[in-house]
């Protein structure tokens, strides 16, 4: 998955591994070219809508909610705006007709297969990481190629889900 901040047109790759539920940031792109991060790493509080965020070993609690495709984020008084663009949006590379996972998780359904028509935008599997919900969709019309993946199956950051043909 791309990432931006704000209004801004950079786009921003983190890969991020998993371990019992922390997420730590193992590697920033932008532009194909590697960022220096500190030592990140993210992991759910037990009370909802806030996350237990460690920045080079300084812990400090963020307070987020979901609005469409953006993440609204307070963190140490200020608030910022992160967007999510799924694979295969259109200035993602839609041409390509790969679908691939955001993060590390768990396929929970999966609704479609091999030789179906699909319309843009239809969901075509949904995965579960870090304890929500996310709705792979379509990024065009056209053919399912090949479905990778069944219910249950743990999927690696980038895995190749499924794929689209015209």
């Amino acid at each position: 998955m791309e990432w931006s901040i704000g209004e801004s047109s950079e786009r921003y790759t983190a890969k991020l591994t998993d371990s019992e539920g922390t997420l730590s940031l193992s590697g920033l792109t932008s532009e194909g070219v590697e960022q220096a991060h500190g030592e990140v790493s993210i992991s759910r509080d037990s009370q909802a809508g806030r996350l237990l965020v460690e920045v080079n070993g300084r812990a400090t609690f963020a307070h987020f909610a979901k609005v469409g495709d953006s993440w609204w984020i307070h963190l140490d008084g200020r608030i910022h705006v992160v967007n999510g663009h799924e694979p295969g949006s259109a200035d993602a590379g839609a041409g390509e007709g790969g679908l691939t996972a955001p993060m590390p998780g768990t396929i929970l359904e999966v609704h479609v297969t091999a030789g179906q028509r699909v319309r843009e935008g239809q969901t075509l599997l949904v995965m579960e990481a870090m304890k929500m919900e996310h709705r792979i969709q379509a990024p065009k019309a056209g053919e399912v190629i090949s479905v990778n993946f069944a219910a249950g199956d743990r999927v690696d950051m980038g895995a190749i889900l499924a794929e689209i043909g015209d």
